[in-house]
């Protein structure tokens, strides 16, 4: 795999993993199964039967859980240490090839890029949770599902268009996510102020 290619495939499924961790995985071994794209290092360890079937089950769970208000956001609580840690597996696999220093530096880099994806999912789901209608949870869902199937899309077709949408989406969220726990901080103050009111 040339260089580009596997910078693309790198940043691309770690930032999937840290929206859909399952999705990324089926389709990625579904993809290396059909000859779409060749994995890099160990990372073809998803193209196993037993790896997509298992991935696509937890998808399954996880796609019925994301369309519900308050479960997707406690679903997300649980996946804060489960997606970073899986972008981390996804890049050290990759890695593979490379030395200890460079295996465990791409693990760095693949967890901390599925965190900052993570982080910014979990909190537009926060802020959607507000609302009181259910649809946006269920368009909210579909529309990350949607962004997993494209960006696996890309890292087969366009590595470096993938690598450098997730470059710019890596530094919005440094200047978005500061913006947003201020916004809900002064929400959760003001609930409890509220409620204290009541009692």
């Amino acid at each position: 795999m040339e260089l580009l290619a596997y910078y693309g495939l790198l940043l691309g499924s770690t930032w999937a993993s840290g929206i859909n961790l399952y999705l990324t995985m089926a389709g990625l071994g579904l993809a290396h199964r059909m000859a779409w794209i060749a994995l890099p290092g160990e990372l073809e360890v998803l193209a196993d039967p037993i790896v997509i079937a298992a991935a696509l089950i937890l998808y399954i769970i996880e796609f019925v859980a994301d369309k519900v208000p308050y479960v997707d956001s406690a679903w997300d609580a649980v996946h804060t240490a489960i997606r970073p840690i899986g972008g981390a597996a996804l890049a050290y696999l990759a890695a593979a090839d490379a030395n200890a220093f460079a295996q465990t530096a791409t693990a760095i880099m693949g967890g901390a890029v599925a965190l900052d994806a993570h982080m910014m999912k979990a909190s537009s789901r926060v802020a959607i949770n507000a609302s009181p209608e259910p649809f946006s949870n269920t368009a909210a869902s579909l529309a990350e599902d949607a962004c997993v199937l494209g960006s696996i899309w890309l890292i087969i077709k366009h590595p470096v268009v993938i690598a450098v949408l997730v470059i710019l989406f890596f530094g919005l969220s440094i200047w978005l996510l500061p913006k947003l726990f201020r916004f809900f901080k002064k929400i959760f103050i003001f609930l409890f102020k509220r409620k204290a009111a009541q009692l």
